[in-house]
Formats: structure tokens, C-alpha cells, sequence
């Protein structure tokens, strides 16, 4: 308009309004931008993962690992095939364990895995009883394990295993108890079934191992024939953590840096168990499908 003179704009009030869009621009690309790597946590994921993070989180909670098998297993086999309660019938009091086709023994590894966890759990304020303290002697049988648990007033154990399955299998899976066949076991049902769900997700997020392809429903096994299950008094599930028979799963297992991950899977699913509270879980034991572990 002829002889109109416009109003100069404060460049402060300019620079105010170019930073309120880039903050609004940056919380957009924040919630909407695809690929996002980091999207917005639920309240109950970061509640969870705070008492999880705290160090003294396990503070007063008693914990039985049970790394399976014994390093003299294979050379006392009177021993080791004597029979023993199994919670309803008899079983032997153990097995010498599997290995790889490299020769690296189940036995050793259990145990290797069993004191690396140990450790973890220690660190975190818990007590922590492992069934056997060396990787040299024989057994203990199936039914003392057990007894170890239940002597301690154990809050849970995990039996600490790895498969001797067909060779083109692969993968790991947690055994939850099913009902004994003395029906002793059945107030350790639900917590069980609980725990291996939990540990379940954890030792996979830590290991990246997959679930079992050869046996079991979704990595979940639910078994009536392991005495250690039969005659555990406490929440307690058996962890195969993978298939020595199987080449990749081998390489796996035999390495080191991967047993501590494996070790840090199994803290990380006894904590989530320990420190939450069920809500919603499962009324008793998951189904699954049987298979060939020893205990």
C-alpha cells in the first residue's frame, strides 16, 4: 500500500521462534521417524529395569545353581549307574554329560558357566550354593541335588545343562516340571513355569542363541521324568543351553566370551524372577513336548 512503512520484527522474538520448531521438529523425528532405534519405553519396562540395574537388588535371596554332570562321571560308572529316587520310580544317579565332536565336555562347561553366573549373583548381594565345587569328582546323583535345593530354602535354582541332540538340531530350551508321578512336586508348578518363561527371554536376548528347532514348543520343554524336578521342593527349571552336537552350537558354547553371556542371560532371568511380582503368569505348568535330557 502506497506510503505504508512495515514494522521491523526484534530478532530475538525471530531466533525464540526458530527454536521452539527445532525442539518440535526433534521430539517429531524422536516418536515418528522410521528405523528409529530407540523408541519410547513403556512405564513398566523402565520400572522394571530400575530394580534390575540396582546392585543390591538381590540382597538376601538364596540361589542354587546346579551345574549338571561331574568331571569323574565318565570313570565310575558303578557310581554313577547305581539307581536313586526319582520322585515315583527309580533312575541312575547320573550321566557323564555330553560333548562336542571337538571333545569340550558338557561337564566342563556347566560348570564354567554355573561360576561365572555365581559370581554375577554374588555381585548383586545374593547367596549363591552351587551343588557341586569342583569340575573333578562324581555326582552328585540326582536325588541329592534336589535335596541341596530344598536344605538351602533355595527362592529358585536352575540346573545348568547343555543337549546332546541330532546334529542338524539346534538351539536351547528351558524344562519346566511337570506333575511327579508321587505328586510331591506340585507346589512348585506355577513358579517354575514362571521362571522358565523369564529366563527363557533373557539367556536368548544375551546370547542370541536360538530357540530349540528340534524339540519343545517355542524353547519350552515341560517334563515328569528328571528327578531333579520331581523331587525339587523349590522353584527350580532346567536350562539346555544349546546342542553340542550341532557345529554352530558347538562353536558357541566353546567359546569363552559366550559362556560369560550365557552365564549373564541366566542372572539376568533369576533377577526378573526374583524381584518381580507375578502378574498374570500362567495358572501351572506351560505344555510342551518331552525330550532327552538326564537329571
Amino acid at each position: 500500500m502506497p506510503g505504508y512503512t512495515p514494522r521491523r520484527v526484534s530478532p530475538y522474538v525471530l531466533l525464540g521462534v526458530a527454536s521452539l520448531v527445532a525442539i518440535a521438529v526433534a521430539l517429531a523425528g524422536m516418536a515418528f521417524w522410521p528405523g528409529s532405534s530407540d523408541p519410547p519405553r513403556s512405564p513398566q519396562a523402565a520400572s522394571t529395569a530400575v530394580p534390575l540395574r540396582d546392585p543390591h537388588a538381590l540382597t538376601g535371596r538364596t540361589i542354587v545353581l546346579d551345574p549338571g554332570h561331574n568331571g569323574g562321571n565318565g570313570a565310575a560308572g558303578s557310581a554313577i549307574n547305581r539307581l536313586v529316587d526319582a520322585g515315583g520310580f527309580q533312575k541312575e544317579c547320573d550321566t557323564a554329560g555330553a560333548e562336542t565332536d571337538a571333545g569340550y565336555p558338557e561337564h566342563a562347561f556347566t560348570f564354567d558357566v554355573a561360576t561365572r553366573a555365581a559370581g554375577l549373583l554374588r555381585s548383586r548381594g545374593a547367596t549363591v550354593i552351587l551343588t557341586r565345587d569342583d569340575d573333578t569328582g562324581v555326582g552328585p546323583c540326582v536325588d541329592e541335588r534336589a535335596r541341596i535345593g530344598n536344605a538351602a530354602g533355595a527362592e529358585a535354582v536352575v540346573s545348568i545343562h547343555a543337549d546332546g541332540g541330532p546334529p542338524e538340531g539346534s538351539g536351547f530350551h528351558v524344562i519346566a516340571p511337570a506333575a511327579s508321578p508321587d505328586g510331591g512336586n506340585g507346589g512348585i508348578l506355577t513358579a517354575s513355569a514362571r521362571l522358565a518363561d523369564l529366563l527363557r527371554g533373557s539367556f536368548g536376548a544375551a546370547t542370541g542363541q536360538r530357540r530349540a528347532d528340534y524339540l519343545g514348543d517355542d524353547g519350552i520343554t515341560v517334563r515328569s521324568d528328571l528327578g531333579g524336578l520331581n523331587l525339587s521342593r523349590v522353584p527350580k527349571v532346567f536350562l539346555e543351553c544349546g546342542n553340542m552336537h550341532n557345529p554352530g552350537d558347538a562353536g558357541r558354547i566353546s567359546d569363552a566370551a559366550w559362556r560369560q553371556r550365557a552365564a549373564e542371560g541366566i542372572v539376568d532371568g533369576l533377577a526378573a524372577f526374583l524381584v518381580s511380582a507375578p502378574s498374570g503368569g500362567p495358572s501351572g505348568a506351560p505344555t510342551g513336548v518331552a525330550g532327552p535330557a538326564t537329571g
